[in-house]
């Protein structure tokens, strides 16, 4: 591709002419440092009008615009020399469209403004609410606190899994020096501590085996494979799997291999054919990744430990056993092999100080070749801390529990704590905004890339969402502690099964950069106005549940579920409209009917039925309220969960 000579109009289905000519001039892949995967997507031309030659430049999100024609980075020829671009012209309708949008905006800015509005009349009704029929019975027996107390102890112990012990792997202080390698995974360089972390999390379910850490394991499957292809190392989460195969809820390598036949072989293959798509061919396929994944680490193959940096400052990063390439110095490319099998040959034969010795050399030969491609030192700071805990982990089983237990003492009616209630939620809020601070650092982007990320936000929100509620509420009525204290135990629920989610096997963890498209400011702003609705129409949905549990209650949370209704109308509308203003910024297209854009906008509309309660008498009955609104956190569930794993699209990734 050299030129255009032809423009498609954005709107209609025809053809016109440029009034000039499109000349190629380079394209370039911009890698992330390190690695191969892509950061951006860059096309130079030159723009030939008559005698004039502009030169132009174009990549993700940066658009050039010539005499009202606006190009876009849309797409490149496989062999990376041609590069394809979009073009629109719309000079009056971007004008239009933008003030529409500003209107839009400011008449929902003034739902939450409009001192007459209905917003603001549920909060003065709320604030004279009189919740005197909703009042505690102070104090409870000692003897009914220990037994919570035991009870929450005992649930704990039921979630720590049993320990088992393989037979051969490498001394503690021998897995702390390899883990703390780099090595590239993931798109970025990282420590190979992450990696393993990874690695026993997706096949053991835990962060550790028995007594051995993440890394011993890692090592121990590497260097001594026989010995643990016979470890019950594999979970199988699929009990229909389980039954037809005959294993148990963890099972060795070698419970797949009976007299010389993998039995997982054909399940995995009607299942990659698309002949059998059940449950059980589904579980087979997983656990046919997850072998073949463990397989690898026999041949050295994930472990690119050895960067190189070309005469033309771009450093990648090697695995002993692969083609080098011939720019590679013969001494360089000798010690690359040489270093990891004499790794091998003194781990094997027990001498461990030799392979100590190794691991260093290993460590400086990184520091003097990996060029910029190296993580600076607070990042690899920031990820240790990082991998140090389980931090989504505790912070779900803490929230859960305590949501669950203050609606328990709500009930059989114990003393009322509202202020040690704030003090544990800000607690857990201030953790979680450590998390996230942490990945922001490590990543080098706000941590709103992915699906995790953006689970993760959710219950960050909803946790600041209900302490500014209760702090607010708290201040002006001293006797509002019932209310204070179920609004406390929707911020531990909400934010705990958020958090619960994050933890399932369809959120992948693992922290890599942003995709080309996603790399602009529009990304943080569109994302956090959609997190915040989410976290709002969350709470509604909670008000809901403890309204059919507690009739007596329904009326108190029918205004209170309002009040954080509003707000969430109005951040669901601002961030939908920002999303189709990045779009015709990055693609020249306000709306595609892509399925996660189609159901935001049907949420929206679901919601905004609740707020024309004048237009709909029912809506003002607080049980029929209610219902509506539980029924309608359906679409969130569907716009957030079900667009991004049921259907495909330009959003699922998110």
């Amino acid at each position: 591709m050299n030129s255009y000579s032809e423009m498609v109009s954005m709107t209609e289905s025809k053809n016109e002419s440029l009034p000039f000519v499109v000349r190629l001039d380079r394209f370039d892949v911009v890698n992330n440092p390190g690695t191969t995967a892509a950061s951006d997507y860059i096309t130079r031309f030159s723009i030939i009008d008559g005698n004039a030659v502009i030169k132009a430049q174009v990549s993700m999100n940066k658009i050039f615009v010539y005499c009202g024609v606006r190009f876009y980075q849309a797409s490149y020829d496989s062999d990376n020399l041609g590069s394809i671009l979009s073009v629109s012209s719309d000079r009056w309708g971007i004008p239009v469209t933008y003030t529409g949008y500003a209107l839009l905006f400011f008449s929902l800015f003034c739902l939450l403004i409009d001192s007459k509005g209905t917003f603001r009349h549920c909060l003065r009704q709320l604030s004279h609410l009189d919740d005197a029929d909703n009042k505690l019975e102070k104090g409870a027996s000692k003897r009914s606190r220990k037994t919570v107390l035991v009870r929450i102890i005992l649930f704990l112990l039921i979630l720590i899994p049993s320990s088992s012990r393989a037979q051969t792997t490498v001394p503690r202080e021998t897995a702390d020096r390899f883990g703390k390698l780099l090595m590239e995974y993931n798109d970025r360089i990282c420590p190979v501590e992450t990696y393993a972390l990874d690695f026993v999390q997706k096949i053991y379910g835990s962060r550790s085996y028995g007594d051995y850490t993440a890394e011993q394991v890692l090592l121990g499957w590497t260097l001594f494979p026989e010995d643990w292809s016979g470890e019950p190392f594999i979970r199988i989460k699929s009990s229909e799997m389980r039954q037809q195969l005959g294993i148990g809820k963890y099972a060795s390598v070698n419970a797949f291999f009976r007299d010389g036949e993998y039995i997982l072989g054909q399940p995995a293959y009607d299942y990659a054919q698309g002949t059998n798509k059940d449950a059980f061919h589904k579980a087979c396929a997983d656990i046919d990744g997850k072998l073949q994944m463990m397989m690898t680490l026999r041949q050295g193959t994930p472990f690119t430990l050895y960067p190189y940096t070309f005469p033309h400052q771009r450093t990648l990063w090697f695995s002993p056993f692969e083609r080098f390439p011939k720019e590679m110095p013969k001494e360089d490319a000798d010690y690359i092999g040489r270093s990891f099998a004499s790794l091998f040959v003194a781990a094997r034969r027990g001498d461990f100080e030799t392979a100590n010795s190794i691991l260093d050399t290993i460590a400086e030969y990184q520091q003097h070749n990996g060029g910029n491609s190296l993580p600076s030192k607070g990042k690899l700071t920031a990820e240790k801390i990082y991998n140090y805990l389980p931090y989504t982990t505790i912070l779900f089983i803490f929230n859960l529990i305590l949501g669950l237990v203050t609606l328990v003492c709500m009930t059989l009616r114990f003393a009322k704590a509202t202020r040690p209630l704030h003090i544990l939620l800000s607690l857990s809020l201030l953790l979680l905004t450590f998390v996230l601070a942490l990945r922001w650092i490590i990543s080098g982007t706000i941590p709103l890339g992915n699906g995790y990320e953006t689970t993760l936000a959710v219950a960050w929100m909803a946790q600041l969402f209900v302490l500014v509620f209760a702090s607010v509420h708290s201040a002006r009525h001293a006797n509002a502690s019932n209310l204070i204290q179920l609004m406390c135990a929707f911020g531990f629920l909400i934010s705990g099964f958020f958090l619960l989610v994050s933890n399932i096997s369809l959120m992948d963890p693992a922290i890599g950069p942003l995709m080309p498209v996603l790399n602009s400011p529009l990304l943080s702003i569109h994302v956090s106005f959609m997190m915040m609705s989410y976290a709002f129409l969350a709470i509604t949905f909670f008000c809901g549940l403890a309204a059919l549990v507690h009739p007596r209650m329904a009326g108190t949370l029918q205004v209170v579920s309002r009040v954080f209704l509003y707000p969430a109308i109005v951040t669901l509308g601002i961030g939908i409209f920002l999303g189709a203003i990045w779009a015709n910024v990055s693609w020249g297209s306000y709306w595609s009917w892509d399925p996660k854009e189609t159901w935001a906008l049907i949420t929206f509309m679901l919601y905004a039925i609740a707020l024309h309660t004048q237009s709909l008498p029912w809506l003002s009955r607080p049980r029929a309220y209610h219902i509506y609104m539980v029924l309608c956190f359906l679409s969130i569930l569907m716009t957030y969960f079900g667009v991004n794993y049921l259907l495909s699209g330009m959003h699922s990734y998110a």
